[in-house]
């Protein structure tokens, strides 16, 4: 028998039982025994409901009592009589247990085809809910002190003679005591004295439930594999019943949550061993273990200059400890390198070493694109013919609203909402800046330097980072999920059907769900893939360092058609209004428009160099800069240039483009607004460093990055 008890209030609970017994719960106010009145249902499961109820006999007090409920609906009554049977087993075994993690019985009944078994009522929350009411990821330490508690509870119960086996623990199980914050293990409907060698029926909840369980085999050490998915579920977010069986190898939960302590990844992923002479042998070892991996937490050790360092990095409701918030500010000066490093290595392969492709030249080189520039940080020559040269003198004709100086070189886009800018720099970092005043809010550290622009989807910001990795944080700055891949992440997500989609330096194209981070499809490409997709309404259209357009099934991830270009494709395709034209640019010099559905070349363009900017398409023209320093006006149908601008510098920014101008930033360091019409100059104004950062117009603000280590807001 198994009877689950469930939130009445949440969805899942809904057409778990029989419509019949929805029909037979009681009403409020029944008295049971003449005793028990009914107060509320709290939950149905498979075979009945749970019910509060007030025990009348206690007349000076108000004492609240749980009531399981089982209702036997079966036609055979040898099967209602083996049902009432295995309630009273559970009846038998929670009559005799006697311990503080464990709700207490105080009585059993039947009535007609009803039995029911009254017990302590545990007021509070059981952790599936607490989880998903909980913004970003939960404390390290919260989450360890649970499971220490848990294992106290699976000790008492292992050890008993002969030992009784929990065989369904998961989060909805679990209950946290309101009045002390203690946990309670809830529903022993499938417990079972444990009888060493005979099998019996399997039972227990899937993706929650060791291998061996589904074999009809039950020990103790079935129960800490469950507790094992438990930790990872509370840790990473990441429902197992949503996953393949017994993957969990495959996504170790620091992958998920790079904050946690390299100890509590070790001691969870032990947990979870297929074998079971593989896992923890008991659950006081494993207790003793968690215990061990909370100490080292609480008590951070001493680096050689006497400052604290951390092993793990989840406090305060899952915000990682090296996050600043703007009540908290940032040390002046970065660690070295930049960025605020974990005190542990990820559990993935080290980075690979970075890649500084050479100047643009001729014949064209190979150019992974602005992530990085084609220059080491804190290296960039000055460009030939750029402003800033002897003999040259250009002065600025705007001054900025505000700017804000990061720690390290800003390549990246930024992305705003109704009130922050949100922007990622090499500095490891992901800024939250005040739209208005640009008064720092707070930053998200990783584990490499961020070229990504976030994509902003409901109350999340999904970016890549250099790490391997792609994150979902809230935009208060607390971590929701995190998609690790295997090679740097330089390609930006675009959200688009609750699903994120983005590539990878491991060459391959990703879609995942993108409120758990979950992979849908993957698409493996020869190259690279730094490109940003865009999307149409059955395909997605992305580029590779392969020197390949692909568009793919937006559903399956199956490759439709792939065009090919003679060099990399790391400009980022623009869809036409019509959605029949396809327009990229390519590390061939040229500029490419291609029909959406086939693939088929439409027209074509040729530049004096390398094109890494992406294409913005404005009222009948494309918008796309160059590294032969121009940025082009083109014709969207005809392909004909209609006019290009000189900006005496290589362009990798992608233009912002408004009915009146187009904004730019260049590698000599200048952002430039010119006029759209007549194609003069509006303004201009000149930062220290290259910027490869593109604009964005918000409110008649332009917002940009630059390599100077600032970000910049300019009236428009």
């Amino acid at each position: 028998m198994v009877l689950e008890t469930q939130n009445f209030e949440d969805p899942r609970s809904h057409g778990t039982g029989d419509s019949d017994l929805s029909e037979n719960i009681l009403p409020k106010g029944a008295i049971l025994q003449n005793r028990y009145e009914v107060i509320k249902v709290l939950g149905v499961g498979g075979m009945g409901a749970v019910y509060l109820t007030r025990d009348l006999r206690f007349k000076g007090v108000k004492r609240m009592c749980a009531v399981k409920e089982m209702i036997s609906t079966a036609p055979d009554p040898q099967v209602r009589r083996l049902s009432v049977q295995s309630f009273e087993r559970e009846a038998n075994i929670l009559a005799q247990l006697r311990h503080p993690g464990i709700p207490t019985i105080s009585d059993f009944f039947t009535e007609g085809i009803r039995s029911y078994l009254v017990m302590e009522y545990v007021d509070g929350q059981d952790l599936e809910t607490i989880l998903e009411n909980t913004e970003g990821m939960l404390s390290e330490e919260v989450v360890l002190d649970w499971a220490i508690q848990i294992c106290d509870v699976l000790v008492y119960l292992h050890t008993r003679k002969p030992p009784i086996i929990f065989r369904d623990l998961k989060p909805s199980n679990i209950m946290l005591r309101k009045e002390n914050n203690r946990i309670a293990l809830i529903d022993f409907g499938i417990a079972k004295v444990f009888d060493a060698g005979q099998k019996g029926t399997m039972i227990g909840t899937e993706g929650y439930s060791p291998p061996e369980q589904y074999k009809g085999i039950a020990d103790p050490r079935g129960d800490i594999y469950a507790l094992g998915a438990t930790l990872h579920h509370l840790l990473t977010k990441r429902d197992p019943r949503l996953e393949p069986p017994f993957t969990f190898h495959e996504e170790p939960p620091r992958l998920l949550n790079p904050a946690l302590s390299q100890m509590t990844n070790d001691i969870i992923m032990k947990m979870l061993e297929y074998d079971p002479d593989k896992r923890y042998q008991s659950a006081l070892e494993v207790k003793q273990e968690l215990e061990a991996a909370l100490s080292a937490l609480n008590n951070p050790r001493q680096s050689e200059d006497g400052t604290e360092q951390r092993q793990a990095g989840a406090v305060g409701g899952g915000a990682p400890a090296t996050r600043y918030l703007a009540d908290q500010p940032a040390p002046e000066a970065p660690p070295a390198g930049g960025g605020v490093p974990p005190t542990q290595p990820p559990p993935y392969p080290p980075p690979q070493q970075p890649y500084y492709p050479p100047p643009y030249g001729y014949p064209p080189q190979p150019y992974p694109g602005a992530y990085p520039p084609p220059y080491p940080p804190g290296q960039v020559p000055p460009m030939p013919g750029a402003a800033g040269q002897p003999g040259e003198e250009l002065s600025d004709s705007i001054l900025p609203i505000w700017k804000f100086k990061c720690e390290d070189e800003v390549r990246a886009t930024p992305v705003a909402d109704k009130a922050n800018l949100y922007i990622g720099a090499y500095d490891n970092n992901v800024y939250a800046l005040n739209l208005k005043n640009g008064k720092f809010q707070w930053k998200y550290p990783t584990e490499g330097g961020i070229a990504t622009r976030p994509a902003l989807y409901k109350n999340l910001l999904i970016f890549g980072s250099e790490d391997r990795v792609v994150y979902a944080i809230t935009t208060s700055g607390q971590l929701a999920w995190t998609c690790p891949t295997e090679g740097k992440v330089r390609s930006s997500a675009v959200v688009e059907f609750d699903h994120a989609f983005f590539g990878s330096d491991d060459g391959r194209v990703y879609a995942i769900n993108a409120q758990s981070g979950r992979i849908i499809w993957r698409f493996t490409a020869m190259g690279p893939v730094r490109s940003t997709p865009t999307l149409g309404e059955e395909l997605v259209y992305i580029g590779s360092e392969d020197g390949h357009l692909y568009a793919l099934d937006l559903s399956t991830g199956s490759a439709r058609w792939k065009f090919r270009a003679n060099r990399n494709v790391t400009s980022s395709p623009a869809l036409s209004p019509d959605k029949e034209l396809v327009v990229v640019g390519s590390a061939d010099w040229h500029i490419y428009a291609v029909d959406a559905s086939s693939g088929y070349s439409v027209w074509q363009v040729r530049t004096g160099q390398a094109v890494i900017s992406s294409p913005v398409i404005y009222d009948g023209l494309v918008y796309i800069g160059s590294a032969d320093k121009h940025l082009y006006a083109i014709d969207l149908k005809s392909g004909r240039v209609a006019w290009k601008y000189n900006a005496n510098s290589p362009i990798v920014s992608t233009p912002a483009v408004t009915e009146e101008a187009v904004y730019f930033g260049t590698m000599a360091g200048e952002v430039l607004s010119i006029h759209r019409r007549d194609r003069k100059l509006r303004w201009r104004f000149k930062t220290d460093k290259p910027i490869p950062s593109s604009p964005i117009i918000v409110d008649g603000i332009v917002y940009i990055g630059a390599m100077d280590h600032h970000v910049y807001a300019l009236p428009a």
